[in-house]
């Protein structure tokens, strides 16, 4: 979690992406490569086969749902992080949709109880409330998510155990709060959900599987489930996937409980591109800068959040290469700079960027601030060629408002 980019690709996937014929694209314009994207689900399909995990697509990173025919081959289910994601998941995904929430609303544990797999609750004076609030018979499978106070992310806004961190409940607070309590509801639950990493391997998630079971240990047995959350960089060359199952087992075997990963950036890692133009060239003092029709605040908004910078295909860091130029989006906000990078040939108006593992965390979190379009969403693979699934325009901006 730093401001170096996602680890470069490999030689095939980016073959691979070479092959996309940009040109025939809208620009700006998401390309996922379906190809790609099933040589990482087949790996996570692997991964549950050789561990027992369950795995899940999460939503929050990636819900491009013309791919969800592919995916849901391979994985298990969906996971949801509110009402909207769950309903999107039962109508186009199908298989077990699971759902956590910070907190939930009345009117939307009644809907979501008539067709969720499980729903997983913040704290525990949540959860009692919840179970008030649902159907005795046939409600859905009831978990609380923990913190187990086991930092493993530098950056704090994607840490989700930071210090007095709103994201599940600490060993501490359940006790306070269960000493309130006049009935207690873990004994409703059949799962217990942490969540600790991001974008990391398998060695961060065994450090915060042995926190967790030192803390929490003991409510596990008797339990259906564990889920070990997100975060899980599978898919990255070089993860560990032997740890990994290893970890899975462990619990397996342990507690006779099922597990749940629920990966969103590794499903879609290094599949996909956004295929941009520059607009125009400007001079700042001894800056050259190029205007594209893109933004990073609109398009790609973890590169100022996070933040990161993207790789891009055919350029290099600044100085690398002869020629470089600042990269600005199209939007007012000052800030709304991808980067500095360097070319081999100067640059042309009228010419594509392509920006790199352009998929998870894009589509999801775009907006159309200033009014910037949204990019179009495409689809590429060997046999069926690019498709355009669907282009955006000025209606859609306008029915976002009132």
């Amino acid at each position: 979690m730093s401001q170096d980019p996602t680890p470069p690709l490999t030689t095939e996937r980016l073959a691979a992406l070479r092959s996309i014929p940009l040109e025939q694209a809208p620009s700006p314009s998401y390309i996922i490569h379906l190809d790609q994207l099933e040589a990482n689900c087949q790996l996570l399909q692997s991964v549950a086969e050789r561990s027992g995990a369950k795995i899940l697509l999460a939503l929050k990173g990636f819900a491009c749902h013309s791919t969800f025919p592919l995916i849901n081959r391979y994985l298990s289910g969906t996971t949801s992080s509110g009402l909207h994601e769950a309903l999107l998941a039962d109508e186009l995904f199908g298989k077990e949709v699971h759902v956590y929430s910070t907190a939930y609303k009345n009117a939307e544990l009644q809907q979501l109880s008539r067709f969720a797999h499980s729903l997983i609750f913040n704290s525990a004076q949540q959860l009692a409330r919840g179970i008030a609030q649902l159907p005795k018979d046939n409600r859905p499978e009831l978990g609380l998510r923990i913190n187990p106070e086991c930092s493993a992310v530098e950056t704090e806004l994607y840490d989700p155990c930071s210090p007095a961190s709103r994201l599940g409940t600490t060993r501490t607070a359940l006790d306070r709060a269960l000493s309130k309590l006049p009935d207690n509801p873990l004994k409703h639950i059949d799962g217990l959900h942490f969540h600790a990493l991001c974008e990391q391997d398998a060695d961060a998630l065994e450090h915060a599987a042995n926190a967790f079971e030192a803390k929490f240990g003991d409510l596990i047995p008797g339990l259906k489930w564990l889920n070990f959350g997100g975060g899980h960089h599978i898919t990255r060359p070089g993860y560990d996937i032997d740890r990994l199952c290893r970890i899975v087992q462990r619990f397996r075997e342990r507690y006779s409980v099922d597990v749940y990963l629920e990966p969103g950036e590794a499903v879609a890692l290094h599949t996909g591109v956004l295929v941009t133009t520059v607009l125009d060239l400007i001079e700042a003092g001894d800056l050259q800068i190029a205007i594209l029709d893109t933004s990073a605040t609109c398009h790609m908004p973890d590169v100022l959040e996070m933040p990161y910078r993207p790789n891009i295909l055919d350029a290099d860091q600044a100085g690398k290469q002869p020629y470089t130029y600042r990269l600005g989006g199209m939007s007012c906000l000052a800030g709304d700079v991808i980067g500095d990078y360097s070319f081999s040939e100067p640059l042309q108006i009228g010419q594509r960027i392509t920006f790199l593992d352009m998929s998870h965390y894009t589509m999801v979190k775009n907006s159309t601030f200033n009014g910037v379009p949204l990019p179009a969403i495409s689809l590429y693979s060997e046999a069926s060629g690019l498709q355009i699934v669907r282009t955006f325009g000025y209606e859609d901006y306008r029915n976002r408002l009132s």
